[in-house]
């Protein structure tokens, strides 16, 4: 899939945004040596929320929420120690 993109003309990609597959990464690193690669937000939330019982994952998803939809990165940071400080008991 990435050899595809090569062949359809892509030159370089600044930015992959994937999900957890193993290889992946390394595939696109091989082809696109500089690319920034980041994990999919999707696929973060649901990963942390397989740590969080069922009853509570609702009001763990809308603390987490605060967190990647802040303003900056200070906010995101700040919302952070928020959420940890509620959710460490648990």
């Amino acid at each position: 899939m990435v050899k595809d993109l090569q062949a359809r003309g892509v030159k370089d990609i600044f930015i992959a945004c994937i999900d957890g597959l193993s290889g992946f990464k390394e595939a696109i690193h091989a082809i696109f040596s500089r690319v920034l690669i980041q994990r999919c937000i999707i696929h973060q939330i649901r990963n942390s929320l397989k740590y969080v019982s069922w009853r509570e994952r609702k009001e763990f998803a809308a603390d987490l929420k605060t967190v990647y939809t802040a303003i900056n990165r200070e906010a995101g940071e700040l919302a952070l120690l928020g959420v940890a400080e509620k959710w460490n008991k648990h």
